[in-house]
């Protein structure tokens, strides 16, 4: 209550939440024009900037794996100015330090007192779109200096915690683990990551694009199609879609079929698993659900956004027997067996 002359004046009411399905609304047609903004410098790469999408708006980080030289970095880079958002790159090599990453506190003195005090300067994590690049380029010391502020989005540095800003999304860049200097990153870290998508070689058309264009397009000329208050809508209101039990039951199924240990496991899983995805992939999966069921202009998730994004959520938390290598089975063929054996 306001007092004004006497008089009480009762506070105004606070306003109801905006409905979610009148916010979505608009979010198709913005994931096509961020498509249109991030095609102008990156061509062929429709599959991975949606995917990204999906796992901003799910609060989740990629890790994007292929050879050098398929415009991975540039991706990322063009994807955050469309969004809006505060860019960092850090250059994972082998004499990287956490600090590095993290900030770390330096001696300044006082130009007037003299007097000397610890100053916390931050480091490159601070920012909203952080590149990860060559992440496993970098000893397992250093890669683990990622988890605490991918998990619980904060950095401890001298005892003190420091917040990061939302929205935080790691998107980290891998090399092929058979290249020469690398690390292979520990199934810890590997869990902390929603999406591990494959960027390939161009097909014949888009690499044709390429070489014709074969022009630089400045980044800086990249138009913002979203603004950082419409990610924070638009991820609220996807937090409040819908998945029906049936939807729920099928994600639940798909991944407990994936553990070698399970009674109702396919003999294949226990002939080619070492070992199977944890709950969080299933957690994973209605959560990249709702955000690609949204992105697609739908209100509820159903099964089929489970079965496309199994293999994005899945590949990386299947640890695959000696048995399955010496078959030639990868991750993708356990899930596509897995995808036609667990009924819908």
């Amino acid at each position: 209550m306001m007092e004004t002359e006497g008089q009480a004046i009762a506070a105004p009411p606070p306003l109801p939440p905006p409905d979610p399905t009148v916010v979505l609304d608009q979010l198709p047609g913005k994931i096509r024009q961020i498509q249109k903004e991030v095609g102008k410098v990156v061509v062929g790469q429709e599959h991975t900037v949606e995917a990204a999408l999906y796992a901003l708006f799910a609060r989740g980080h990629c890790l994007l794996v292929g050879v050098p030289g398929l415009a991975k970095t540039l991706l990322v880079n063009a994807l955050a100015r469309s969004l809006a958002l505060s860019f960092s790159r850090i250059q994972f090599t082998p004499d990287l330090m956490p600090s590095d990453i993290t900030g770390t506190e330096i001696l300044e003195e006082d130009a007037a007192s003299g007097h000397r005090r610890f100053v916390f300067t931050r480091g490159p994590v601070f920012t909203q779109v952080l590149l990860a690049d060559e992440i496993n380029r970098t000893p397992p010391k250093t890669q683990a200096a990622l988890l605490e502020a991918m998990q619980e989005k904060t950095v401890t540095v001298a005892g003190k915690m420091y917040r990061l800003e939302e929205p935080f999304i790691v998107l980290a860049t891998q090399n092929p683990i058979e290249q020469e200097g690398t690390y292979p990153l520990p199934e810890a870290q590997l869990d902390r990551f929603f999406f591990e998508l494959l960027i390939d070689y161009p097909n014949l058309e888009n690499e044709r694009q390429l070489v014709e264009k074969h022009s630089y397009a400045p980044l800086e000329k990249l138009r913002p199609v979203m603004s950082h208050e419409e990610v924070i809508r638009f991820r609220e209101a996807i937090a409040q879609i819908p998945a029906a039990p049936n939807v729920v039951d099928y994600a639940v199924r798909l991944v407990r079929a994936s553990r070698p240990n399970n009674g109702d496991s396919p003999d294949y899983i226990k002939r080619w698993v070492r070992w199977g995805a944890s709950p969080r992939a299933s957690q994973y999966l209605i959560l990249a659900g709702r955000a690609r069921a949204a992105c697609q202009g739908r209100f509820n998730v159903a099964c089929d956004d489970v079965v496309a994004l199994a293999p994005l959520v899945l590949r990386h938390r299947i640890i695959r027997s000696f048995q399955a290598d010496a078959e030639g089975k990868s991750p993708d063929d356990i899930i596509t067996s897995l995808l036609q054996d667990v009924k819908r």
